[in-house]
């Protein structure tokens, strides 16, 4: 099949019991993972992240999924999440997932994020995230963040690249 004239093949999963998403089919069946299958550095979530009230529900090296109630504080003025919230959301799962993969001494920061909207996530509903991986190479890593609402529509889509930074000696 010509995937650049069909556009991906997708398969429906179930996500934490809350919502289903597609993902591509080609990617491996992950085996049942918890978080404390990875790294100390990847379960701690940054400051900002626990600001933001984003709830973390899934970690795993090639995989990470939260979730983001869209509250009052996050209202862009229409009765909808403000679109930056959406996009800190899918920022701080792709940073999560690449320290997932990282060695010890190694860092990260974003270097590239593009983000689609499609739809609103409306106050009082709830955004729903997963985040996989296109690309974990040894220098870059690419992912790619789904964001959902409670009824399972696609709101936004986010392709962002993280630079790995080794220590400085």
């Amino acid at each position: 099949m010509d995937r650049g004239q069909r556009g991906p093949v997708t398969a429906k999963v179930l996500l934490s019991g809350a919502t289903d998403a597609m993902v591509p089919a080609a990617m491996p069946r992950l085996e049942q993972q918890t978080m404390n299958d990875v790294n100390a550095a990847a379960k701690k979530p940054p400051p900002f992240a626990e600001f933001l009230g984003m709830k973390v529900t899934h970690i795993s090296p090639e995989r990470v999924t939260a979730e983001l109630v869209a509250r009052d504080e996050l209202n862009n003025r229409f009765g909808i999440i403000h679109g930056g919230a959406l996009m800190a959301l899918a920022d701080n799962l792709g940073g999560t997932a690449t320290i997932a993969n990282l060695k010890d001494g190694q860092s990260t920061t974003t270097i590239e994020s593009k983000t689609n909207f499609f739809a609103a996530v409306p106050i009082g509903d709830t955004a729903y995230a997963e985040c996989v991986a296109l690309h974990r190479g040894r220098t870059t890593m690419v992912w790619q963040t789904r964001v959902t609402r409670g009824d399972g529509r696609l709101c936004a889509l986010v392709t962002q690249t993280q630079l790995v930074l080794n220590p400085r000696n």
